[in-house]
């Protein structure tokens, strides 16, 4: 008797809303899986960017736009602007980070709250977003007055200058005592011109640091967007006559992971099966040394496992393993290596060599460079100066909005490499792992390709929640196919991009 084999059936095909949608790191990799995405993004640069691709785009702030204008949707995504965290433990990062965290909880308390129904639930986001909007308005008008104040003591500065030269005092005293005056208010000085200035001069400084502190206070008008992708979740799980997301992904920079984690609290009480991982893109094939912290929810069913590591972590050569972490550019002091007990063999990191190698059987008008250093816009160990150092032949570091000012030389040396010595916007995009043919449209690519989400590990994620039956060899078959197919894919045709109000006709509207 012959045996037939039945075919694995094709995976489901979600709708995904993509908030902070960025150029596309996210939505060509969903793309090439078979799912079709609508992104929300306010950048001019990135939309245009997005519209080449042919990537579905509405253009403009994610808080002017609601989860009820898109009933269609099955699945969130979305990256939101965090970069108030970035310096989290430290001053105002920090109190950005609690004032987040403190939001969530309300949020958190209104939906687990019996005696508690939509009206009161939409009453306490309203709450919140005022309060938000009247610290941005408050911290509108501060900077207007510190601009201001700014502006009167570079006058101030200036007269000093002036007054101290014609007493014979030399460039470099000059400067001295400028300087004194910002850690000192109590200079003696005989000249009553002189001491006049000086006590207006010390007056402004004190009304710009007081200024500054109550800035740090009222935070940064960007930390209430992290809550949005919240709100729409709970606007679609708890609005009468919606239907919750299927599933949400959402990732950003590690310091947002204990944003995430409160996130997964709120998101339980919906119903929802969650896992936030700390996750590292060398470890998934981007060949590029960056972390992210992801959070990944399936409405109901069993638990999300942890994304499986693919390829090995970068170990930079002669560099102990517990010391290895200094290398990179997003290291965060309390990160702690997440152990995994997936015992498939990995593959070697992926280098830049070897990632451009392969761009150029698709492009071959990339330049074919010898052994090349790359030379980072960055310094390391806290020195600016010490610049850091990646060769060819290992990952890049973690490609930013200024990839475009690294130096590539001669490896091992501090020689230019002749008429190629930066990347191209194909190559640092090719390190992120966009199609090398991606159409970077609008202005400031290198900002657009820093902020991005690395598309190959979006693969890895997208089909870890959104194909839970999909394991083992059948799994592997899936990521190498989706990989070959996003190193190989081609724009199709530009779309124009919408406007805030232009819903008809779009399949997730449903007008």
């Amino acid at each position: 008797m012959s045996h037939i084999e039945n075919p694995p059936t094709p995976p489901a095909v979600f709708r995904i809303m993509d908030l902070f949608a960025g150029p596309g790191g996210l939505d060509v990799a969903a793309d090439v899986l078979g799912h079709q995405v609508t992104g929300i993004e306010w950048d001019k640069n990135a939309c245009a960017t997005r519209g080449a691709a042919g990537m579905d785009t509405f253009a403009g702030d994610v808080r002017k736009y609601r989860a009820a204008f898109f009933p269609r949707a099955q699945v969130l995504t979305g990256g939101p602007p965090c970069q108030t965290f970035t310096v989290a433990g430290h001053g105002a990062g920090r109190r950005a980070l609690d004032q987040v965290v403190e939001y969530i909880e309300r949020l958190h308390d209104a939906v687990r709250a019996e005696d508690m129904g939509w009206k009161d639930i939409f009453r306490t986001w309203r709450g919140i977003s005022e309060e938000l909007r009247r610290k941005a308005v408050e911290a509108k008008e501060i900077n207007t007055k510190k601009r201001e104040a700014q502006a009167r003591r570079t006058v101030k500065r200036k007269a000093l200058r002036q007054l101290l030269g014609g007493h014979g005092s030399s460039s470099e005293e000059i400067k001295v005592f400028l300087n004194t005056l910002g850690t000192s208010r109590d200079l003696n000085v005989a000249d009553p011109e002189l001491k006049r200035l000086i006590e207006e001069f010390s007056a402004l400084e004190a009304e710009i640091d007081g200024f500054k502190i109550r800035l740090e206070e009222l935070g940064d008008e960007r930390t209430g967007l992290v809550l949005q992708p919240l709100w729409w979740v709970i606007e679609r799980s708890r609005r009468p006559g919606s239907d919750p997301y299927e599933a949400v992904v959402l990732e950003q920079v590690p310091a947002v992971m204990p944003v995430w984690e409160k996130y997964a609290e709120v998101l339980a009480t919906l119903g929802y099966q969650t896992r936030t991982q700390l996750m590292f893109t060398e470890a998934f094939g981007v060949p590029q040394t960056r972390k992210r912290a992801v959070l990944m929810a399936r409405l109901g069913g069993a638990g999300i496992p942890e994304v499986a590591e693919t390829h090995e972590r970068y170990r930079p050569r002669n560099v102990p393993a517990r010391s290895s972490e200094a290398d990179r550019t997003d290291t965060l002091p309390w990160d702690a290596e997440e152990k995994s007990f997936d015992r498939t063999p990995k593959s070697a990191w992926v280098s830049m060599e070897t990632a451009l190698k392969k761009a150029r059987m698709v492009a071959p008008h990339l330049p074919d460079r010898p052994a090349f250093t790359v030379v980072s816009n960055y310094g390391t160990g806290g020195d600016p100066g010490a610049r850091g150092r990646r060769d060819h032949d290992v990952p890049s570091s973690t490609i930013t909005g200024k990839v475009s000012r690294n130096r590539l030389v001669h490896k091992g040396t501090d020689t230019a490499l002749p008429e190629s010595d930066r990347f191209s916007l194909a190559e640092a995009g090719v390190l992120q792992t966009f199609p090398v043919t991606y159409p970077w449209s609008g202005g400031d690519h290198s900002q657009q390709i820093g902020n991005a989400v690395p598309p190959r590990l979006a693969l890895h994620v997208l089909r870890q929640v959104l194909e839970p039956e999909s394991r083992g060899a059948q799994a592997r078959a899936r990521l190498d196919q989706a990989v070959t197919d996003l190193e190989t894919w081609q724009p199709g045709k530009p779309v124009e991009v919408r406007e805030h109000g232009q819903w008809e006709g779009h399949p997730l509207t449903g007008r």
